[in-house]
């Protein structure tokens, strides 16, 4: 189903938004105040418009209560960042994304009103570390302070055995929702589901129950 979406601010990050949902065919109004950045999504996104969103005559003529959501990802500007984001609430619209410098700029985000606050730079960090402690560790996904979504490459002793063997959630605390070989998932795998040289899973728990697995269970580096 195609939704209206708006992108304010088309450096790095909000133009990778951009492109991604013009790509996968939804309306997107691609915002930015540089009339360079703006012409080079003229032919890529629905609209493309120079703006200044802090104005809010500006986003009502932009028609932006309309849109069903918005990403605010502008850049290093945290003032603009928090005055967007205000008057996009005040003008009603459905749902607000805006992207986060730090974690004080996240959580005054929060109190505003954003809907969801995301943390590029520090999220992308904790991938990147994650995979230098354990090479076994293929993606990570932060679900709060404390829980954690994790794509891993099983290991070595972990081969020929069932999940009823291993019983994780048991001896660590961690649920495994999907079981991944070559191009195949297998979504809440079965207890006798057994486990062959490649497999990924994907499993979810707290940081620390998730580390002892780690530690104990993959193939680390």
């Amino acid at each position: 189903m195609t939704k209206q979406y708006a992108v304010i601010g088309l450096g790095r990050f909000g133009g990778s938004i951009c492109r991604t949902l013009s790509e996968q065919g939804q309306e997107v109004m691609a915002i930015d105040k540089s009339e360079e950045i703006v012409n080079e999504y003229k032919d890529l996104a629905t609209y493309a418009i120079i703006a200044n969103t802090t104005e809010q005559n500006m986003l009502k003529s932009l028609g932006i209560g309309n849109f069903d959501h918005v990403i605010v990802a502008i850049g290093d500007d945290i003032q603009a960042s928090l005055l967007t984001t205000i008057m996009l609430k005040e003008l009603d619209v459905k749902k607000v994304t805006a992207k986060a410098i730090t974690e004080y700029h996240g959580r005054i985000l929060y109190r505003i009103g954003a809907d969801n606050v995301v943390h590029p730079e520090r999220d992308m960090g904790k991938r990147v570390a994650n995979h230098i402690l354990s090479s076994s560790m293929l993606d990570y996904i932060e679900l709060s302070d404390e829980y954690s979504v994790v794509e891993v490459l099983i290991g070595k002793s972990m081969i020929g055995q069932s999940l009823a063997d291993l019983d994780v959630r048991a001896n660590y605390g961690i649920n495994i929702l999907a079981i991944k070989r070559e191009k195949e998932i297998d979504v809440s795998p079965e207890a006798d589901k057994v486990l062959g040289e490649g497999d990924l899973m994907v499993i979810m728990g707290a940081e620390a129950d998730i580390k002892r697995f780690r530690n104990n269970m993959l193939d680390n580096d």
